[in-house]
């Protein structure tokens, strides 16, 4: 039986298997994929945490993908997308015409996991909660397959191997995609789990297994169209990403010494600083209580700089990423729906206040609730090229911005513009 609930990301409502229900605070991140170094730092700190033990072998909760061959169970959103576009024929487009606060992104008018369901029967019988499927064992055995595999022209004759580089898309191209469960508000696992074995916590909107429930029938393992749920043989049980929520309730006392919620390991470990996670306040009828106070909100709602991943499964995911800026637009809209020239856009030439809230990024491993700016005076201009071709000036100022935890505790301030400090030559030996 299915339920009727609002999905804002795709502008409508649509069908799911379970009542409406919300959490008081949503776990949220947002990555920013022009950043990302491939380094699979985030990778290795999830794994060496979580994942180590016998039977996890194949578990990578993290994972960062080059796109766009690469893929974590193998052309996992390739398979999806197909199955989709086979349920509704030419139906699986945008109509971003009438854009609204509830609707940033238009509307999608194609059809969900959840609304496809019904096309692609259950083998014990009756329709699926929510249209999947279980990848091979094959497509489970290569996290980084293709990594840093690049797509192009130019890569069809064998005495070529460049190309243009050249804003605003490139001829040759990659990009790297860093992966976790999205801990959706309508998960695909959750609703796909015939033991209602899956479920939101209330505080925090992180998705957990239940395994005293779980009798590893692996529809969470079909219904994710992620594939963020994962089975394991030696306890026959589905594990997932947690969200590290021992530190989110601010148990870790060495980063968070008066019990402010923290950063996941992922966040907390990336080196190139393209992680910023947060927790966003939701009100009693499931919508973002509005705070442009908060990095999440402002970066999300208020800028729509940061976009949803495959908002067309109807999930509404909480990972959201700021798409990079030389990849083909048809690519890209496909992976994050109809808002990437406007995020690219201010992305190219950020604004004083974007510019200041960028430097955030992985500026604290306390989680910060709250920003705010002291401005600073002018340090220069740059010419930027935008992504239509055209010429503006960037002006730079050296603002400061100041993030605080859930307690409103100062934990961070950072400059726009990076000091230098000169160490005293008879301290240190190394001085020149």
């Amino acid at each position: 039986m299915m339920s009727n609930v609002y999905n804002w990301q795709i502008g409508r409502e649509m069908d799911y298997p379970h009542e409406e229900q919300h959490p008081k605070w949503q776990f949220a991140f947002v990555f920013n994929v022009n950043r990302c170094l491939g380094c699979q730092t985030c990778t290795m700190a999830c794994k060496s945490t979580w994942s180590f033990s016998k039977g996890q072998e194949l578990m990578w909760w993290n994972n960062v993908e080059s796109k766009p061959f690469g893929g974590y169970p193998q052309h996992w959103d390739s398979k999806l997308l197909t199955m989709l576009e086979n349920a509704n024929p030419g139906g699986q487009k945008w109509d971003a015409r009438e854009k609204e606060t509830e609707k940033p992104y238009g509307k999608f008018d194609g059809m969900t996991i959840f609304d496809a369901a019904e096309k692609k029967p259950n083998p014990d019988g009756g329709p699926q909660r929510a249209l999947g499927y279980l990848p091979t064992d094959a497509e489970w055995r290569s996290p980084n397959i293709h990594e840093d595999a690049a797509a192009g022209d130019h890569f069809k004759a064998k005495d070529q191997y460049g190309g243009e580089a050249q804003l605003p898309e490139h001829k040759v191209w990659f990009f790297h995609l860093a992966r976790i469960c999205n801990h959706c508000t309508y998960p695909g696992c959750l609703g796909s789990c015939p033991r209602n074995a899956i479920y939101k916590r209330p505080e925090d909107g992180i998705v957990l297994v239940d395994q005293s429930r779980c009798r590893g029938y692996r529809k969470c393992v079909e219904g994710c169209p992620y594939k963020k749920a994962m089975y394991r043989p030696t306890t026959r049980t589905g594990e997932k990403c947690i969200g590290c929520f021992p530190r989110l309730e601010g148990k870790d006392k060495k980063v968070s010494p008066t019990g402010a919620p923290a950063e996941t390991r992922c966040m907390s470990s990336c080196v190139g600083k393209i992680r910023l996670q947060g927790l966003v306040k939701i009100d009693k009828d499931g919508k973002w209580t509005k705070d442009p106070q908060n990095p999440m909100n402002f970066l999300i709602r208020e800028r729509q700089i940061a976009l949803p991943l495959y908002p067309q499964f109807g999930t509404e995911p909480n990972g959201f990423y700021i798409p990079p800026r030389w990849v083909p637009r048809g690519y890209l809209n496909q992976m994050f729906g109809p808002g990437v020239e406007s995020a690219i856009e201010q992305y190219s030439c950020p604004d004083r206040e974007l510019l200041a809230v960028l430097q955030l990024f992985r500026a604290n491993q306390q989680i910060i609730f709250k920003f705010e700016i002291e401005k600073g005076k002018k340090v220069g201009e740059i010419e930027v090229t935008m992504p239509n071709g055209d010429s503006k000036t960037q002006e730079l100022f050296n603002d400061t911005v100041i993030g605080f935890n859930k307690f409103g505790e100062e934990v961070v301030r950072v400059t726009v513009e990076e000091p230098t400090f000169e160490r005293p030559a008879d301290a240190h030996l190394n001085s020149i």
